[in-house]
């Protein structure tokens, strides 16, 4: 059984390790892609990550979550509420105790491979959010 469980193991130590942890993602049909999810599954383990009352382990952590999509998902958007994504990974990360959390929508990536938009002038509009999440 602990072999098994060796990646989960080594996946967990990581996440308990780190003082920042960076999550970079695209949303595939409004929500995070398998491996993101597989990752997710190893890492929330009851006794590790969690205690035995299931209140998070993963305490006194920042984290940034940048989120590339196609559609754009702001307060305004009329399709606002099909983002699935920031929040299953802001429940997440609270359940891990992760509370100081700094997420970055990039949204409306589908500019790029419309070619309405270059892919330096789409990163360039993140850039500030992205050097001032990592400070």
């Amino acid at each position: 059984m602990k072999a098994v469980l060796q990646l989960s193991d080594e996946l967990a130590a990581e996440l308990l390790e780190t003082d920042h942890l960076v999550i970079s993602t695209p949303v595939y049909n409004y929500n995070v892609p398998a491996a993101l999810k597989a990752w997710v599954d190893h890492v929330v383990r009851k006794g590790l990550t969690l205690g035995v009352d299931g209140k998070g382990l993963v305490t006194g952590k920042k984290a940034t979550v940048l989120l590339a999509s196609g559609g754009v998902y702001t307060d305004d958007s009329p399709i606002k509420d099909r983002d699935i994504a920031t929040h299953y990974l802001k429940l997440i990360l609270n359940v891990l105790g992760i509370t100081d959390i700094t997420f970055i929508a990039a949204g409306g990536a589908k500019t790029v491979d419309l070619g309405e938009l270059s892919m330096q002038d789409f990163l360039e509009t993140f850039d500030h959010q992205i050097q001032k999440s990592l400070v």
